[in-house]
């Protein structure tokens, strides 16, 4: 038995869901709605306030997709419970961030600026304090949908192994090589 699958997901208060006759699962609460279609053979049980989901067999394909379609409804009901936030710090000298509605104008050392058009479901909040790198706050209640976009963001500008200079997360720790080192005659 896969030990994701079988963990029962316990529904919140103010959250709905509900297990439509083509088995797309859908969950309502405070963050907006969110629908998952879930493979035929997977069942989805709604009892006392727990979701429990089954596979009918031992198959490897129904065990991967048994932890699979778990994680995914756990997300769902996450999400419109409490939501998801991630944060980037944008690091470099020049470098600037700057939201304008859904539009992201990236300031990144190239010759151009880049304009990044987000999904409506994604809000953006940018702030830059005064000697300190400028960090894009981007909040959602689809946590695929805004790990895409994070993704896709720090893929602009990836930070280099030597200065750190570039996109990557607030707290993310990366492993800088050593530079060119002087020799000695």
């Amino acid at each position: 038995m896969s030990r994701i699958g079988k963990l029962p997901i316990s529904i919140p208060q103010g959250v709905t869901v509900t297990v439509e006759k083509d088995n797309t699962v859908t969950v309502k609460g405070p963050g907006g709605e969110l629908h998952q279609k879930v493979d035929p053979d997977i069942k989805v049980e709604i009892n006392e306030g727990q979701i429990n989901i089954v596979r009918p067999s031992d198959q490897k394909r129904h065990r991967s997709m048994h932890g699979l379609y778990r994680a995914l409804i756990n997300n769902m009901v996450t999400g419109v419970s409490k939501g998801y936030k991630i944060e980037l710090e944008v690091v470099g000298v020049g470098y600037k961030a700057e939201a304008k509605g859904q539009l992201l104008d990236l300031s990144l050392g190239y010759s151009h600026d880049i304009d990044f058009q987000l999904p409506p479901e994604v809000k953006i909040e940018t702030r830059t304090e005064r000697r300190s790198n400028p960090i894009i706050t981007l909040t959602s209640n689809d946590k695929q949908l805004i790990g895409q976009v994070a993704a896709k963001i720090k893929s602009l500008r990836k930070p280099e192994p030597y200065k750190g200079k570039g996109i990557k997360f607030v707290n993310e720790t990366l492993r800088k090589k050593a530079g060119k080192s002087a020799t000695t005659k």
